[in-house]
């Protein structure tokens, strides 16, 4: 494979999730597909868990041989020159290793990793096993998206309630891992929703360590998936923009569209998915002769 240049934004970007799936359509691989698509890439994925899930909650997941995942990955990159890769649900330690033993052999050029392992309840979603695997993998990727409590699970610390604390442990994963962190506000309990890009080592444009991007909660509960449709969104669209900083800024306001108009898609009785599409059909309406 030979890795495009990240910032040749003339391709349309070719995005492969590696993620467990969501039969409702709302998080997972589906949400993933969707995201890459409103962003303006080509989606293709790599199955990772089959998850009987809706928007109630989780029932079971099987997890598929990792043979099975090796060949998968294999089979895509194989073939298809990616741009990008975004990295969800890894179940175990197995599965997370084949992952970032494929990752060393092909070195994509951009990886967004959403290092998924507390659930909202809290509760740890990995044995300590996988939690270590999982921070070897962070150092494979260029950017990672935890939410406040997986941030303090990659820091080795109690979670934190106030945004400053939130950002100072951001930097010091950066500077453990030698990644840019997406420190995400959205678990504080002030009703904010910032965000910030943090990068210990200055690799920010400009030489910064820090880029922060205001937001404000949206009083919804169409909340379903939206880190994996964020992570993904920004992996599609980092090949296509200058900075991750830009990424960031256009992922915020697609996502906070989509969040907007997700309780008009009438999907499920629990926490309901975002509306990936929903300034697309906004432009359809009334199309109809």
């Amino acid at each position: 494979m030979h890795p495009t240049d990240p910032t040749d934004h003339r391709q349309t970007p070719r995005v492969l999730s590696v993620a467990g799936t969501d039969p409702t359509g709302g998080a997972g691989i589906q949400a993933d597909l969707k995201s890459i698509a409103a962003n303006g890439g080509y989606g293709m994925a790599v199955v990772t868990a089959l998850v009987a899930q809706n928007t109630m909650g989780v029932r079971s997941v099987h997890i598929p041989p990792v043979e099975f995942l090796t060949e998968q990955l294999d089979s895509v990159s194989d073939d298809v020159e990616i741009d990008a890769v975004k990295i969800g649900m890894l179940a175990n330690s197995t599965i997370i290793e084949a992952v970032a033993d494929w990752l060393r052999r092909q070195r994509p050029p951009v990886v967004v990793l959403d290092p998924v392992m507390v659930a909202t309840s809290g509760d740890r979603l990995l044995d300590e096993r996988a939690v270590d695997a999982i921070r070897d993998l962070v150092r494979h990727a260029d950017l990672v998206t935890p939410n406040i409590p997986e941030l303090a699970v990659l820091a080795d610390e109690p979670a934190v309630s106030r945004w400053d604390d939130v950002l100072e442990q951001a930097h010091r994963v950066s500077a453990t891992y030698g990644v840019t962190v997406l420190a995400k506000g959205g678990h504080l309990a002030d009703g904010s929703a910032s965000d910030a890009l943090v990068d210990a080592g200055g690799r920010l444009s400009g030489g910064r360590d820090l880029f922060e991007f205001p937001g404000e909660r949206i009083e919804t509960t169409n909340t379903h998936g939206t880190g994996c449709s964020l992570s993904s969104a920004l992996a599609t669209l980092r090949p296509q923009a200058p900075g991750w900083e830009h990424a960031v800024d256009r992922a915020k306001r697609w996502l906070t569209e989509s969040i907007t108009h997700g309780a008009a898609l009438r999907v499920g009785h629990g926490n309901g998915p975002i509306s990936h599409f929903a300034g697309l059909w906004a432009g359809q309406e009334g199309t109809w002769s």
